[in-house]
């Protein structure tokens, strides 16, 4: 029993800190925070709109534009990640080919900030 608890009492004792400091994040706000928000703090923030408006009514395409550009930039670090830890086994063609695809997404890049994609009026 005593080889039992003393081969357990790490999990026990990392369960124990990991539930503790997990209630503590849950409690504090509802301890901590301000309970008078401001008008600013419930206006509408990302979409530009109320939430709670007309399903059917129009918005700018901007918005769009900005969700296809993150996206598209964000695959790029996504690719970036599997490649770096596998550089060794890919060798120099692998290398090459992510040379490629940077230079494209470079390319498209380039392309859209001189377009104004970028740019919020």
């Amino acid at each position: 029993m005593d080889a039992l608890l003393r081969d357990y009492l790490p999990i026990i004792v990392f369960l124990a800190v990991s539930l503790g400091i997990g209630l503590a994040l849950l409690v504090s706000p509802f301890l901590l925070a301000f309970r008078d928000p401001d008008p600013e703090k419930l206006s509408a923030y990302e979409c530009g709109f109320n939430a709670f408006d007309d399903a059917r009514m129009k918005f700018d395409v901007r918005f769009y534009l900005v969700s296809i550009l993150f996206i598209i930039f964000d695959l790029e670090v996504a690719f970036l990640f599997p490649w770096a830890v596998a550089f060794k086994e890919v060798g120099l063609f692998g290398f090459w080919s992510m040379i490629v695809f940077l230079g494209v997404l470079t390319i498209g890049f380039a392309y859209e900030w001189k377009k104004g994609a970028l740019e919020w009026d």
